[in-house]
């Protein structure tokens, strides 16, 4: 995706959508994909849990991250639907604190070193563990209210609250295919993945994919 560049895909003849005619599919899921491939703690926390307690307690931990993220999003589709009937020109603010959000994703993938991966309780079996830490985590809300608002078009003929839910689902099924990857990949991989996660060369390709999500919603006119 290159910024200024929107790439329209559609649906085949005699298949309806909720979403508006002409949504930009390959950008929004280039922006998920990247987002969620970028080495961050999840990532480290699901690798290091595999290793050390197994594969059972791993797979608990991603079904546990999968329903943080489920509360996350229900909040985040009540909250923007409330934000957009009540004050319309939110839609600018929103658009340039995720141009902010992106920046700030970017200087956390370059930055992550693998020091703060593992937090405290890393050992902590499974689901409890990754339901909380996820229900608690800012930047789940802060992807759903910010990126998603990007997307969703008021006035059309789905109500902003079923685009966001539709376009949160997408995010949440794609956030945990790569969290069961991650657990697979550890336990073939080991130790590798961990080292691939903080190379340079990982974390700057990360970061400047990011930068390049930031510029372009910056170049993309704000809702108004």
């Amino acid at each position: 995706m290159t910024p200024g560049l929107s790439v329209s895909w559609k649906l085949p003849r005699g298949v309806s959508s909720p979403m508006p005619d002409g949504f930009d599919w390959l950008a929004f899921l280039f922006a998920v994909a990247v987002i969620e491939l970028t080495p961050g703690p999840n990532m480290g926390w699901l690798a290091a849990l595999t290793l050390r307690e197994g594969k059972a307690p791993a797979f608990g931990a991603v079904a546990g991250i999968a329903s943080g993220l489920s509360v996350q999003l229900i909040a985040a589709v009540t909250g923007i639907t409330a934000l957009i009937i009540s004050m319309p020109s939110v839609h600018v603010g929103l658009h340039w604190a995720g141009v902010g959000f992106m920046l700030y994703l970017a200087w956390q993938a370059w930055s992550d070193t693998g020091s703060a991966a593992l937090p405290a309780g890393v050992n902590e079996r499974g689901f409890r563990r990754g339901l909380i830490a996820n229900i608690l985590n800012p930047k789940a809300l802060a992807f759903y209210v910010l990126l998603i608002n990007q997307f969703v078009q008021p006035g059309a003929a789905a109500p902003v609250w079923l685009q966001s839910l539709i376009l949160g689902s997408i995010h949440l099924t794609v956030a945990t295919l790569v969290h069961v990857a991650i657990v697979l990949l550890a336990t073939q991989l080991g130790a590798r993945l961990e080292t691939w996660r903080t190379s340079q060369g990982a974390r700057l390709t990360f970061a400047g994919l990011i930068i390049g999500i930031a510029v372009w919603l910056a170049l993309t006119p704000p809702k108004a």
